[in-house]
C-alpha cells in the first residue's frame, strides 16, 4: 500500500511540474517538453523491468530531445519552463514503469484509488512549503474555477488515469508513454484555437514540433509492422 502511495506521490509531483512548465513558458512549449517522456522511459523501463535496452526506442527518444533542444535554442526566453517541463517528463516516465510491476498483483481500480490518495497526501504535506515559497492571495477557488477543477479532476484525471492503468495491463510502458506524446498534438491545436499561441511561436518551434511528431509516427509504424509479423 505504501509503495502505491509513493507512486501516486510521483504522479502528483509530475502534475505540479507540468503546470509549472506551462506557467513559465506557455501551453505549447509545456506540452512539447512532455514529449520527452518517451526518451526517459526508454532508459528507465529496462533498468526497472530487467530487460535489454531497446536501441530504436532510445534513438526515437533522442529525436524528441533534439526537437526540444531546437526550440530551446531558438526561444531561450522559455528556458525555465523547458527545464521544469523536462523534470515533469522524467517524473511522468517513472510512474508508468513502476505501475507495470504493481498491476501484476493489484487491480487497476485499486491502484487508481490508492495512487490518487497518495498524491493528495504528498501535496497536502508539501503545501505549507509551497505557500511559503510562493504566497497566494487566496486559497479557495471561485465557482467558475471550481467547475473547471471538477472537470479536470473527474474527466481529465480519474477517468484518464484509470484508462491508463488498464492500458498498462496490455501493452508496454514505453508504448503507453509514446501515446502520451499525442497529448501535445491535441493540446497545441487547442492552444492555437483558444489562446492564439500561434501568434507568438516562430519557425523554430514548428521545426521542433515536426521532429517530435516524426518520432511518434516512426514508433507507431514500427509497432504496426511488429503486429503484422506476429499476427
Amino acid at each position: 500500500m505504501w509503495r502505491i502511495f509513493g507512486i501516486g506521490g510521483i504522479a502528483a509531483l509530475h502534475w505540479v511540474a507540468f503546470y509549472g512548465s506551462i506557467k513559465y513558458s506557455n501551453v505549447s512549449v509545456g506540452l512539447l517538453c512532455f514529449s520527452a517522456i518517451g526518451f526517459f522511459t526508454a532508459i528507465i523501463e529496462p533498468l526497472v523491468m530487467g530487460h535489454r535496452l531497446d536501441g530504436v526506442e532510445l534513438l526515437l527518444g533522442l529525436l524528441v530531445i533534439a526537437g526540444i533542444f531546437l526550440i530551446f535554442q531558438v526561444d531561450p526566453h522559455y528556458k525555465t519552463g523547458i527545464c521544469i517541463g523536462l523534470v515533469s517528463a522524467l517524473l511522468a516516465a517513472l510512474f508508468p514503469v513502476l505501475n507495470k510491476r504493481v498491476l501484476r498483483r493489484v487491480p487497476a481500480g485499486t491502484v487508481t484509488l490508492y495512487e490518487l490518495s497518495g498524491g493528495f497526501l504528498v501535496l497536502t504535506v508539501l503545501m505549507p512549503l509551497y505557500l511559503w515559497l510562493f504566497p497566494a492571495p487566496s486559497l479557495l477557488p471561485g465557482w467558475a474555477d471550481l467547475g473547471w477543477l471538477l472537470v479536470l479532476s473527474w474527466a481529465c484525471t480519474v477517468l484518464a488515469f484509470n484508462l491508463g492503468m488498464l492500458a498498462l495491463q496490455k501493452i508496454s510502458a514505453f508504448t503507453v508513454s509514446l501515446s502520451y506524446n499525442l497529448e501535445p498534438v491535441y493540446g497545441i491545436l487547442l492552444a492555437f484555437v483558444l489562446f492564439r499561441e500561434d501568434k507568438y511561436l516562430n519557425k523554430g518551434f514548428y521545426l521542433g514540433l515536426l521532429i517530435i511528431l516524426s518520432s511518434i509516427v516512426l514508433q507507431m509504424l514500427r509497432l504496426w509492422r511488429r503486429k503484422i509479423k506476429t499476427a
